[in-house]
């Protein structure tokens, strides 16, 4: 599964970036994030409850983050475990290009999932991935906004 799309954030590319390394911010964004624990500048571990279609399930999950590009570009890979649920692993490519007072955001993200899961079918599983996406970016432009207006 292959996601791609590209986000116009109101903040600065630096203010951009430090969101994105902040674990509290992120843990707010994400969909169904309980928690989140940076174990180094390059690890995270995450657990996340999930629901895909009739499938509910928590994953734990470890992050790796590859940060030679940044700030203008990162990379990150992970996988996770939802038991018996399934498991997922994947990654994604993310750039950051300034524009004024803005940051366009793009990313390229692949992931692969077995178990129950996989099971659901490709068109559920993607349109799931994608309102997931859209809905952590929603959250993470409201986040920063919410700085600026503090």
């Amino acid at each position: 599964m292959e996601l791609k799309d590209e986000i116009i954030i109101n903040a600065p590319m630096e203010r951009v970036y430090a969101a994105l390394n902040d674990p509290e911010i992120l843990r707010q964004c994400i969909p169904g994030c309980e928690e989140l624990v940076q174990h180094s500048d390059t690890e995270l571990e995450a657990k996340i409850v999930l629901k895909v279609g009739p499938v509910k399930a928590r994953f734990s999950g470890d992050v790796q983050l590859d940060k030679s590009g940044a700030p203008d570009a990162f990379s990150l890979t992970g996988q996770g475990n939802g038991g018996t649920a399934g498991h997922a692993k994947g990654g994604a490519d993310v750039t950051l290009v300034a524009d004024g007072d803005t940051t366009i955001l793009t990313y390229d993200a692949k992931a692969e999932i077995g178990g129950k899961l996989a099971q659901l079918g490709s068109r559920l599983i993607q349109s799931t991935a994608k309102k997931l996406a859209a809905k952590f970016f929603k959250n993470f432009a409201e986040v920063l906004d919410a700085e600026q207006v503090a």
